[in-house]
């Protein structure tokens, strides 16, 4: 009778491992495509990404690059002191972008132009975030507006 409760007990180990397993592997594959890694220019500029990755970049719109254009395309720049990353995006901008303000846009790097489909804002004075701040901390170009 002990036997049999302790193989019991095994198979329903061994069955519970075996499901966990198998649903972090259909987890892992559903947000396959919604996991964006952030990146700032300077490691853009040194590991360029393939042109199908879907990743964010962040940093500064660099003053003196924002260009609009014909309807709603928009050109400018994002620095983090290192590199800059020139940046197309069609489509409507949040009312707090503009130059020297901290921004991050979703899309894909291709010959050398992030082609974004999503830009963010800073959504008050003085935030931005915290991915964004330690990349330009460690370029040197970080000015903490509370002092």
């Amino acid at each position: 009778m002990k036997n049999l409760k302790k193989q019991r007990r095994i198979q329903i180990v061994a069955l519970a491992a075996v499901i966990l397993t198998l649903s972090t592997a259909l987890i892992g594959y559903a947000m396959r495509d919604g996991i964006n890694f952030f990146r700032a220019p300077s490691q853009i500029v040194a590991e360029p990404p393939g042109p199908t990755e879907v990743f964010r970049i962040g940093g500064l719109v660099a003053e003196g690059t924002l260009i609009r254009g014909q309807g709603e395309a928009i050109r400018f720049e994002v620095t983090d002191g290192g590199a800059n990353v020139p940046v197309v995006f069609t489509g409507v901008l949040p009312d707090l972008f503009g130059e020297n303000e901290g921004m991050v846009g979703t899309g894909r790097y291709i010959n050398g132009v992030f082609e974004a489909t999503e830009i963010l804002a800073k959504h008050d004075e003085t935030y931005m975030p915290s991915e964004v701040v330690d990349a330009l901390k460690a370029q040197g170009v970080y000015k903490d507006p509370n002092g």
